[in-house]
């Protein structure tokens, strides 16, 4: 009995999917490491982790996998989502990246999908649109605590699909000029944004989920464009209202003029095992299909 028997539900040949696929994770403190355990758990062979920092004292509240021991000697955090990686996924293929993501443009050109768990509208942006330049789906996780004064505090967050050709971060409203003008003022003086660990592991699962939508042919006809809210208070995730305004949208800020690499075809990677190509051709497919489309909405 294989490990992965209990969700063979996913589809044919799901197993040899998840191993071809390779999953970029920009961002490896609450949400993006808690996204490595569940990619790993689920049998996804490849991974481009990227973060800059090593594990501090106040990271433990919420970095799945990093310990008191990780605190002392300052491991990086890439370090920390390799080993609890590999202790399910011996064989995962790995390219950890202690650094900024821009240093690994070429690495993360290889991903099947992209998942930002980062904390600034900027990087959102940046990352977004490398996405969108490179064909690959992205989605976005993030949360936030504000406080109410006298009502207490509210837990919210967020998760958003973004995929070449559909509604995008400002087609949604969710990234505009104003908020990054204002995080830029911001810049430098925020100080530590709270976080803590049931929030982040239900944004990260939700983005787990869309993932496995994207990969395995488990959920018929998915939705292509997706935005998630959370409402840590009530302890819901509902869909935005904007989602269904914009699950028709052609995005207009990233053009078809302006996307794909010629010399780039993310649909044609060399460690694809024999195993896999069946049950990944509907998928090459349906890219072939949907980039034709893009072609044709914007000329």
């Amino acid at each position: 009995m294989s490990r992965l028997d209990r969700q063979s539900f996913l589809g044919n040949n799901s197993d040899a999917i998840l191993d071809a696929a390779t999953i970029g994770i920009v961002g490896l403190g609450g949400g993006g490491s808690h996204v490595a355990q569940q990619c790993a758990h689920m049998g996804i062979g490849g991974y481009v982790p990227s973060d800059p920092q090593g594990i501090e004292d106040t990271n433990t509240n919420r970095l799945i996998g990093g310990t008191l021991v990780d605190v002392a000697v300052n491991m990086p955090k890439v370090e920390i989502a390799e080993r609890l990686i590999r202790g399910l996924q011996p064989n995962a293929r790995i390219i950890p990246v202690q650094d900024n993501w821009l240093t690994a443009t070429d690495d993360l050109k290889l991903c099947d999908v992209i998942i930002g768990a980062v904390d600034s509208f900027k990087e959102r942006e940046q990352l977004e649109r490398f996405a969108r330049r490179h064909l690959i789906p992205y989605v976005d996780l993030g949360m936030d605590v504000h406080d109410l004064g006298k009502k207490g505090f509210l837990v919210s967050g967020q998760v958003i699909l973004s995929m070449p050709g559909c509604a995008c971060l400002r087609c949604c409203g969710f990234i505009t000029d104003e908020r990054l003008a204002q995080e830029a003022k911001r810049y430098g003086a925020a100080g530590s944004r709270p976080q803590v660990v049931w929030s982040n592991g239900v944004l990260a699962s939700t983005a787990v989920g869309l993932l496995t939508q994207i990969l395995t042919p488990w959920y018929p006809n998915p939705p292509r464009f997706v935005y998630l809210d959370y409402d840590g208070n009530k302890g819901i995730v509902t869909p935005n209202k904007r989602m269904e305004l914009l699950k028709d949208q052609v995005c207009p800020h990233h053009p078809a003029s302006e996307t794909g690499d010629p010399l780039f075809d993310v649909r044609a990677q060399s460690f694809t095992p024999r195993a896999a190509v069946t049950a990944i051709a509907p998928k090459t497919a349906w890219w072939r299909r949907a980039w034709n489309r893009v072609r044709a909405w914007t000329g």
